[in-house]
């Protein structure tokens, strides 16, 4: 018997009303006032209750309930937006004497009107415009090119700084716009993840904050633990705003907007002329290391907002304020040494090991000296002194050599001829600026980041083995390589462990075994990029995948046959032909068969009804992802290219679609078909 099902619709609304209002009043104390009022175990335990109760009773659920923090909506297409209020950029400065002119101008086109100044912090982060009417969000876009962008909105409601409700007092219509952004804690911990299952880091939070609004899978978006600043409150044309509300001034809306339950930067300050100002500018070029985000500058605006109408706007940006940018932070300290990095590729990667000096917030030490030719253009030498440089990165960069500091007797840095792991001779490809340690099945760091990507989430999605345990099966002789993984028995993993990494109970011993049962139907392109052959990443494991089928095909294929493939090219082409060449590889390919994991592409063909005919695809659609659609059409014997020609038959193209495919499918008489008319085609409801 279910639990609720002997609760009638008036106390499971009332209890619905009960618990959301709850959470939501948790929720707000924990990430605007620090403040836990429950534990984890409390609040995981009501809003499990609130989920179970809106699964019986959907039609009671709140449309801004604090379940959808947790994501789950798929957005496959981001309907585009126009801007109610254009989304303009500020005039950007890195002068003090272009601020001291944008203050002289503000006194003269105002004409001794008296007025003050608000200074706010500059986020690195990405703008994005929310809209609440009667206090609940009801969209959230993207900034776009200010008069258009994406809706982010099941996105946005994943992040627990956005309110999908308000308090108190509010505008019964109005638009906030803030920053999401990337807190450094979270970004580095994502960035451990990324590595962990053999994916690139992320540069910076700004763009990793991007990416993730933009991710199809809400509940992805939610695991990113992104925060939103407002730093305005946009209220339409005609709004009676009374002489003394706080509404009429900028400083006054961001509080009122604090009392609604929007996180707002503490920080702002109202100035009353260009002394103060500077003074707190000065201030955060100094103390902006010091918090928890990135920051690039200072906002500066005209605090009274019914004079911004009188001030006017350029072209591109309001008169009635600027944006002074910091200069990227950098320091002097000698190199003490460089030390060399081997890969899961083999690829070595040189290090910078510097005198410890304060950049930036945290204590530097080592930096990446990218490669031989980074090493050779910049000409550093043994005990140079290194100009380092943080700006909206988080990690450190070499940016030059301090020449004047120089000792005259200084050697060239002699890059390794060695590999500093297994002592193999290094080698460099014709073309390439990096070295590389062939030994791929003798060098330890090589095979355990073999065995790490192997097991990554993109790849195999074994989370039972960590980067930890797969180098204690790899120091217990029972791991050399992949194959190795399927061999393992349960006798051997029990009790199996290290003072820093714990040892494998039965029930850990357990969980292992039956990822790696799991892992088995894997499907067959996910197989050939767990391989980890070099230059082949998940879009060109795909790509082969879709034009060999199995791996029998592909393992005879030529080097001609293999660079036919899109995007594949003659480079790739070569390496890929040399690792199925192998013999100790195609020993690994066998051993992985005979342990049950997937060799051949699953059988997709629908229908012969595109037999013949060769579509590109471009742009945004409604109904599928771009990859959709692509297996779409090869599903229903259609061919596929990336670029039109005289032999292309249709443009398939979606929303967003560049003009200059349309021009040249019309200059070649190619036939243009929109989503609908492709759905038609291949037989399905397009209504």
């Amino acid at each position: 018997m279910d639990l609720f099902s002997s609760i009638d619709l008036e106390p499971a609304r009332q209890r619905i009303d009960e618990l959301t209002q709850l959470i939501d009043h948790y929720n707000y104390e924990y990430y605007m006032n620090d403040t836990s009022l429950v534990s984890d175990f409390e609040f995981d335990a009501l809003l499990r209750e609130l989920v179970d109760l809106e699964r019986q009773y959907p039609e009671l659920a709140h449309p801004n309930s604090p379940t959808k923090r947790v994501g789950g909506e798929v957005n496959k297409t981001f309907r585009q937006v126009t801007h109610r209020f254009p989304m303009l950029s500020l005039g950007n400065t890195y002068s003090i004497e272009e601020i001291e002119e944008f203050e002289a101008r503000t006194h003269r086109l105002l004409e001794g009107i008296p007025f003050s100044y608000t200074c706010e912090l500059k986020y690195d982060g990405v703008a994005i415009g929310l809209t609440y009417r009667h206090g609940q969000l009801v969209q959230a876009v993207t900034r776009g090119n200010g008069a258009v962008g994406d809706d982010i909105t099941a996105n946005a409601r994943t992040i627990p700084t956005i309110p999908l409700r308000l308090r108190g007092d509010y505008p019964d219509d109005f638009e906030a716009r803030g920053e999401v952004v990337y807190p450094f804690a979270a970004f580095e911990e994502m960035n451990r993840q990324r590595e962990a299952e053999g994916e690139t880091p992320f540069a910076n939070p700004r763009n990793a904050a991007s990416g993730s609004l933009k991710l199809q899978d809400s509940r992805e978006c939610a695991r990113r633990r992104l925060e939103f600043c407002m730093y305005f409150m946009m209220l339409p044309p005609g709004t009676a705003v009374s002489d003394a509300s706080p509404l009429q001034t900028h400083y006054g809306r961001l509080q009122a907007a604090r009392e609604m339950g929007f996180k707002v930067q503490p920080h702002i300050r109202v100035c009353a002329n260009i002394d103060e100002i500077k003074a707190y500018i000065d201030y955060w070029d100094k103390e902006r290391w010091n918090l928890p985000y990135g920051i690039d500058g200072i906002v500066i605006k005209v605090n009274q907002t019914p004079l911004w109408d009188s001030l006017g706007m350029t072209a591109k940006s309001p008169r009635w304020a600027i944006a002074y940018k910091f200069k990227a932070a950098r320091v002097a300290t000698p190199l003490e040494s460089v030390s060399f990095q081997v890969g899961r590729t083999g690829v070595v990667t040189p290090v910078a090991n510097m005198q410890p000096v304060w950049l930036g917030g945290t204590t530097v030490r080592r930096a990446t000296l990218n490669n031989a030719d980074f090493i050779e253009k910049m000409d550093i030498r043994e005990g140079d002194t290194l100009f380092v440089e943080k700006g909206g990165e988080i990690i450190p960069k070499v940016v030059g050599v301090d020449l004047e500091q120089r000792r005259p007797d200084a050697q060239p840095v002699r890059y390794a001829t060695l590999c500093p792991e297994c002592g193999t001779p290094l080698v460099r490809t014709e073309g390439e600026s990096g070295y590389y340690c062939p030994n791929q099945d003798g060098c330890p760091p090589q095979i355990v980041g073999r065995l790490e990507h192997f097991v990554s989430r993109k790849a195999m999605n074994i989370d039972t083995l960590g980067r930890e345990r797969l180098d204690m099966l790899y120091r217990a002789g029972l791991v050399h390589d992949v194959a190795d993984l399927y061999d393992l028995r349960r006798e051997q993993l029990i009790g199996l462990g290290t003072e820093e990494g714990g040892t494998i109970q039965e029930r850990g011993a357990e969980n292992i075994l039956a990822a790696l049962a799991q892992s088995r139907e894997v499907p067959f392109d996910r197989v050939l990029f767990a391989l980890g052959i070099r230059y082949v990443g998940e879009v060109g494991a795909k790509k082969l995948a879709r034009y060999f089928h199995t791996i029998d095909t592909l393992m005879d294929a030529t080097v001609e046959e293999l660079a036919q493939v899109e995007d594949i090219g003659e480079k790739t082409a070569v390496v890929v032909y040399d690792y199925f060449h192998t013999d100790s590889h195609r020993r690994l390919v066998e051993r992985l068969r005979a342990a049950g994991l997937q060799m051949a592409l699953a059988e997709t063909r629908l229908s012969d009804t595109l037999a013949g005919k060769t579509f590109v695809v471009s742009g945004v659609f409604e109904h599928y992802s771009r990859d959709e659609i692509k297996q779409s059409v090869e599903a229903h014997g259609g061919k596929l290219s990336s670029s039109i020609s005289g032999k292309t038959d249709y443009l398939l193209a979606g929303e967003r679609m560049g003009p200059e495919k349309r021009r040249k499918a019309e200059k070649l008489g190619v036939a243009i078909l929109d989503e609908k008319s492709y759905r038609k085609m291949i037989g399905e409801d397009a209504e």
